[in-house]
């Protein structure tokens, strides 16, 4: 049997048709009704032209229409592609021109600037002749055959490098099955998993697929607010959730019961103790568990309840069936059948990640203790983690150098245990001109998504240099930032 990510609901549909497959708010699916609505999708983008190997681009806010419309593109063995919905249109293009999208599907609030790009238009949520759902509503419900292989990609990761040019991450459906083996075994209880990841990031699929592999439902939140994640656990009644700290910190500030948890977990960054104490002490039914992965690798490490109290600060041991080791740089490096297929149009990005022994360079510097297990203390790369979103200093410089009080900019990320990195802008004032703060400057970085923003700002004389190429020393800079002595 091939591993396919189009058979997942259809299995389900077989063995459980009348559970829950997904919620939002106060729409369900079952999984019945969403296999039939893959199908019609499928016949519909069939219709459109959409084939195998073609991409299909998903600009939406957080909604369930994604669901069938993922799978139907798993069926097709065609390429989901989503982008982030606080992408700005200027960012959307670039994606657009790099990817080449066979279509284009987007929700009301963006059909406009949709409308200025040169790709096959159509929406959802919208009701009018455009509409992809409506349109599938007179479809045929019959299954969809496409010759796929478990070895084709079904879903792309938008990232970017140090320079801010994307990257699509190519994951395979066989990939993506072994990615939520890998890292299940967190679903006790039949009440289903509150995803807190929107669904352009591997966060967000990860949890849909894991839900559906254990038959069991996903419930999704239009934003990651403790406002509406609460909503959703006073609804739901969930057993599992997972949240990188910055998330976990909202729904701890915020008051809300979290005893229906039997798993309440976090990761993407070093964790600090006090904050899986304070999990613990809300969530008191459930255990707790640090996951550390990639877009690129799939679930890397794993950090078990009993293993705190040990290892505190570690990300844990690699998680069959892949390996972890270290570089001579330190580097962390992950080889295993969850790794990606490539960068979609870059070979050039693909074997810098991925060497000819099939090893992925994470970018990550880490050290491993006599028993295994694995810290993070750094990135290699300029590269800044923030939320579990990839930010690229460059093309923050390049926003930030456009506000006429900035004579020059170096943006680095700084440690911080909510976002595991924060961005952090460093200023030279123009002349007679005082730097603006944090509020101020967010508010005029408009052509940038708001997670890319800065969340400090340090003034200096100068920028560090090299006397050579001009380049930032960014590693001196941002040393001296951490130290007080720029």
């Amino acid at each position: 049997m091939g591993l396919l990510v189009g058979d997942l609901v259809e299995e389900a549909a077989a063995a459980a048709p009348r559970v829950l497959a997904a919620t939002m708010r106060d729409r369900t699916v079952t999984f019945a009704e969403l296999d039939a609505e893959t199908n019609r999708v499928a016949h519909t983008l069939a219709g459109l032209g959409l084939g195998r190997g073609d991409v299909l681009s998903w600009w939406t806010d957080t909604t369930m229409d994604a669901l069938a419309a993922m799978l139907a593109c798993a069926r097709l063995g065609a390429i989901f592609a989503p982008l982030p919905p606080v992408a700005t249109p200027a960012e959307v293009k670039d994606v657009i021109g790099y990817v080449d999208p066979r279509l284009l599907v987007v929700d009301a609030p963006r059909r406009e600037a949709a409308a200025e790009l040169a790709v096959p238009l159509r929406t959802v949520g919208t009701g009018g002749p455009d509409d992809l759902l409506e349109l599938a509503r007179s479809a045929a419900a019959a299954p969809v055959h496409s010759g796929v292989t478990e070895t084709d990609p079904h879903i792309m990761y938008l990232t970017s490098g140090s320079t801010g040019t994307p990257k699509g991450v190519l994951v395979s459906h066989r990939a993506t099955w072994l990615r939520s083996i890998a890292g299940g075994g967190r679903f006790s209880g039949d009440r289903g998993v509150l995803c807190s990841f929107p669904l352009h990031h591997y966060g967000g699929w990860a949890f849909v697929v894991d839900a559906w592999l254990h038959r069991t439902t996903v419930h999704l939140v239009p934003r990651a607010d403790a406002e509406h994640l609460h909503a959703a656990l006073a609804l739901r009644r969930p057993s599992a959730m997972y949240c990188i700290p910055a998330v976990w910190e909202r729904v701890l500030a915020a008051p809300g019961d979290l005893s229906c948890l039997t798993h309440a977990d976090t990761g993407t960054s070093r964790i600090s103790s006090n904050l899986v104490e304070r999990i613990r002490s809300r969530a008191r039914n459930a255990t707790t568990s640090v996951l550390y992965g990639s877009s690129e690798a799939g679930p890397m490490a794993g950090l078990h309840p009993w293993q705190f109290a040990d290892r505190p600060g570690s990300v844990g041991r690699p998680v069959p069936p892949g390996v972890m080791a270290l570089a001579g740089d330190n580097e962390i490096l992950f080889r295993g059948p969850t790794v990606m297929n490539g960068y979609f149009g870059r070979p050039d990005a693909t074997e810098e990640a991925l060497d000819s022994d099939g090893w992925y360079h994470s970018g990550d510097v880490g050290e491993c203790d006599d028993d295994g297990f694995f810290t993070i203390v750094g990135r290699k790369r300029e590269i800044i983690r923030s939320g579990g979103e990839w930010v690229s200093p460059a093309e923050v410089e390049e926003a930030l150098r456009c506000l006429p009080e900035i004579a020059d900019v170096a943006v680095v990320g700084l440690p911080d245990e909510q976002w595991g990195e924060i961005v952090c802008a460093v200023v030279v004032p123009a002349l007679g001109v005082l730097a603006p703060d944090v509020a101020a400057l967010r508010t005029r970085l408009d052509g940038i998504a708001r997670f890319k923003h800065p969340r400090r700002i340090v003034t200096v004389e100068s920028i560090p240099r090299t006397s050579a190429t001009g380049q930032i020393q960014r590693t001196r800079l941002r040393t001296e930032v951490l130290t007080g002595h720029p």
